[in-house]
């Protein structure tokens, strides 16, 4: 296993961001699971200090992210396990629920906070 350190340049942030995706679904209590557990500390230290997260309601936010990492909504809804109910929340007609938020803030690299500013839903 590699010995991490803060992440202080863009190359760094690639092989932590690499190495996260890699070790993602690790097994809790494992080494990789550690591992994967700093990482996500490192990376999110890293983006608070390098990317500023633009002003757009949580839906935008989570579009965006979508984007950056290539995911679908179909990719949002086998982590959720509701393609309905993540149709409904993207198309504003439904409101994020805690349990998407946690799932979401995790699979996206968005700050839980982020994702609980109000927004307004379509009739």
């Amino acid at each position: 296993m590699k010995q991490w350190l803060p992440i202080e340049t863009e190359q760094q942030y690639r092989e932590a961001s690499s190495r996260f995706e890699e070790i993602y679904e690790a097994k809790k209590g494992s080494p990789d699971y550690k591992e994967m557990l700093l990482l996500a500390i490192l990376i999110s230290e890293y983006e608070k200090k390098h990317f500023s997260l633009p002003e757009v309601d949580p839906i935008e936010m989570i579009k965006i992210r979508m984007e950056d990492f290539g995911y679908t909504a179909s990719d949002l809804a086998k982590e959720y396990g509701d393609k309905g109910t993540v149709s409904k929340v993207l198309n504003y007609k439904q409101p994020l629920s805690l349990n998407m938020i946690r799932l979401f803030s995790k699979m996206l690299r968005i700050p839980a906070d982020a994702l609980t500013k109000e927004y307004k839903l379509n009739p």
